[in-house]
């Protein structure tokens, strides 16, 4: 493990921040992902203002980097200061199967059961209006047409849809791709998947059911990945990112589709939206943490942005590329006669 070297000042201050027996746990339950107050006072069982003192003790000294989305305010593990770091260090020196780890970890992965089984839920009860929601947050032909600019002018020979829900993305691009599969964890969604790519026609996409997080598919084996508004439901979205870009050919390339940040706090009490959309830099950030390179960033506003409610809804496009050069373009070597 190779670590940047902190300052005194930092150093002496990190640790004295990691140096209790509450912040070290809370400091290990951050690593696992981003969490919010309430979800950490209930794995630790312990009261909301002792938590919230805590943790600002770790975000003071760079440990941990807190932000707030409408009334939520989410901690995760610092990743761009120099305190994180010492955040990486600390986290490696820790026995995976610490007793009080361990514990800590059960019950994150209750509250994490709980939050998947409260989406799920949603999906059962919505499968068939999937459309219709999605037309509420932006005009759907708009957003169409963008992700067809986006993806223009380059081969698409294999195309993954992650999220598929009711399969409109490899509908959108059958004439266009030689294969496409389409993941989803709700096999309800999978159902309406398969009965929308019936009726259209479409022989060459195949849908089945799949951990976003975790792809039973090979490394290297997709021109193009789709993530088309599935990351505000999610709990972990550079995990899924990374996860995403392992199944990218070399050169192959990954188009985000999401909402811009915004404060519709009945998107997440309503329809179990988890985030409530992402600013540029954090998904930059999350592209190049999973070794892309960020090639574009489009919005798209609504039809109606003074309109209140459901209307104010932007949504935004991230084009990424995997640097690697694919053999097909590689410069050929010339023989010398």
């Amino acid at each position: 493990m190779t670590v940047s070297p902190l300052s005194f000042p930092l150093l002496l201050d990190g640790l004295k921040a990691a140096g209790e027996d509450t912040r070290l746990r809370l400091l290990a339950l951050i690593g696992e992902g981003e969490l919010t107050v309430s979800e950490l006072t209930e794995i630790l069982g312990q009261s909301q203002p002792r938590i919230s003192r805590h943790l600002k003790l770790l975000a003071e000294a760079g440990l941990v980097e807190r932000f707030r989305e409408a009334s939520w305010v989410f901690y995760r593990r610092a990743v761009e200061t120099p305190g994180g770091a010492l955040t990486d260090a600390l986290l490696a020196l820790m026995a995976p199967d610490d007793p009080i780890l361990l514990r800590d970890r059960e019950r994150l992965e209750a509250v994490r059961a709980a939050r998947a089984a409260h989406a799920q839920a949603y999906f059962r009860a919505h499968a068939h209006e999937w459309d219709a929601i999605r037309r509420l947050h932006a005009p759907e032909e708009q957003v169409e047409a963008a992700i067809h600019a986006a993806l223009s002018g380059g081969r698409i020979g294999s195309l993954l849809d992650l999220g598929t829900g009711t399969g409109r993305i490899l509908e959108l691009f059958a004439g266009e791709m030689e294969r496409g599969v389409g993941i989803d964890l709700s096999a309800e969604m999978l159902a309406v998947a398969r009965a929308n790519l019936d009726r259209a026609g479409v022989r060459n996409a195949t849908v089945r059911q799949g951990d976003i997080y975790n792809l039973a598919l090979p490394r290297d084996s997709f021109d193009v990945v789709i993530v088309h508004q599935v990351l505000h439901f999610l709990e972990d979205g550079p995990r899924a990112i990374k996860e995403a870009s392992r199944v990218l050919r070399p050169g192959g390339r990954m188009l985000v589709v999401d909402f811009d940040p915004h404060d519709l706090e009945f998107l997440r009490e309503q329809h179990a939206h988890r985030r409530l959309g992402f600013a540029p830099e954090i998904m930059e950030s999350w592209l190049a943490q999973a070794g892309l390179v960020p090639q574009s960033h489009r919005l798209l506003a609504p039809k109606d942005p003074g309109k209140s409610g459901e209307g104010r809804l932007t949504v935004s496009l991230w084009l990424a590329r995997d640097p690697r050069v694919a053999l097909a373009d590689a410069p050929q070597k010339q023989e010398v006669a």
